[in-house]
């Protein structure tokens, strides 16, 4: 795993975003057809486990919670009634494993939490709260770059890429920063003026990823922006603005800038992504980490783990889950 810049003497809860990793496994993994030993669907399943067996094994965490979709009700497509619009039709194989992906996670003994009307999204960003109010550290688990929202010094996002658990980058505010040029603080701010179009949400017209990011890092935070463009015409943007590009020898885009969120509408635009974008940090988890035995609490029951792993068909993942999951983790070195 790669190395760590989060206290190692804190608590470490892992968030998992499961639909994430099931809609990733479902398409990596589809050709293996592997069923469970009820005929059904489980190469999905299998993927998700066997990528969360790893990740234990390899972060030793204190906790584990999984968040689900309410796939019957969603807040923000009321809302929004275009949000996500535009996906393709999930495969009825895929559907399957996520309808019974929450009754495998609570058989083996994990949390699982399906907020009513909400994402796993919004468990990604109550887990990091939960984290930072109980002293925590948190790793998320997901592929979403939604999360990146929630980087801080209390909270890591393992970014699931086509390398697996061991070959996706683990990211700190500092190589966020890296990546994009935004502070963490800023990155959601920075994701509302690009845009998500995966969630059909149009960003700010005219501004792309490396303009909002130039912007926030040169003139932020957005409620500074607006106050300078609502009251001062702009100017201190340009200025902030056209002073980077004359030092980087770059063109000025200051005046294009200030105009371009000025114009009818970009406020609004920037402000209804902010409020669909936002991951709801207030769920209750249900974690209760000093009651031995409550759900998410590792190690997890053996006979447990060899039933429910065992039902998946995969003989090596049932002895790597019995190994790792029954495993206390304070037997295991910290990353």
């Amino acid at each position: 795993m790669p190395p760590s810049d989060a206290p190692a003497d804190r608590r470490l809860l892992l968030v998992v975003d499961a639909p994430s990793l099931l809609h990733r496994n479902h398409h990596a993994r589809a050709h293996t057809r592997i069923t469970d030993r009820a005929g059904r669907p489980a190469w999905a399943l299998h993927g998700m486990v066997r990528q969360i067996i790893e990740a234990i094994e390899g972060f030793a965490p204190d906790a584990v919670i999984f968040g689900l979709d309410d796939r019957t009700a969603s807040e923000r497509r009321d809302h929004y009634p275009e949000y996500k619009a535009g996906r393709a039709v999930k495969d009825p194989a895929l559907v399957d494993q996520l309808d019974r992906a929450g009754a495998l996670l609570d058989a083996l003994g994990l949390a699982t939490l399906t907020p009513p009307g909400l994402e796993a999204d919004d468990v990604n960003a109550s887990g990091a709260t939960w984290a930072r109010s109980n002293d925590w550290n948190c790793i998320i688990i997901t592929s979403d770059r939604d999360a990146f929202a929630h980087i801080s010094d209390h909270t890591r996002v393992l970014r699931l890429i086509d390398g697996g658990i061991n070959g996706s980058p683990l990211l700190t505010p500092a190589r966020l920063h890296a990546m994009y040029g935004v502070a963490a603080e800023r990155y959601l701010e920075y994701a509302a003026l690009r845009g998500d179009a995966s969630d059909n949400l149009p960003g700010v017209s005219g501004i792309g990823e490396k303009t909002a990011a130039i912007l926030l890092e040169q003139a932020g935070p957005m409620r500074t922006v607006w106050a300078d463009i609502d009251h001062n015409g702009g100017e201190a943007v340009t200025a902030a603005l056209d002073s980077w590009a004359e030092e980087t020898g770059s063109r000025r885009i200051g005046a294009t800038v200030v105009r371009r969120l000025a114009a009818a509408g970009a406020r609004e635009r920037y402000d209804f992504n902010v409020r669909i974008m936002s991951g709801r940090d207030d769920l209750d988890l249900g974690l209760t980490p000093d009651v031995p035995g409550s759900p998410g609490l590792l190690p997890l029951d053996q006979g447990r783990v060899s039933q429910v792993v065992g039902f998946l068909n995969v003989e090596a993942t049932t002895a790597l889950a019995i190994r790792v999951l029954s495993t206390d983790p304070a037997s295991v070195p910290r990353h």
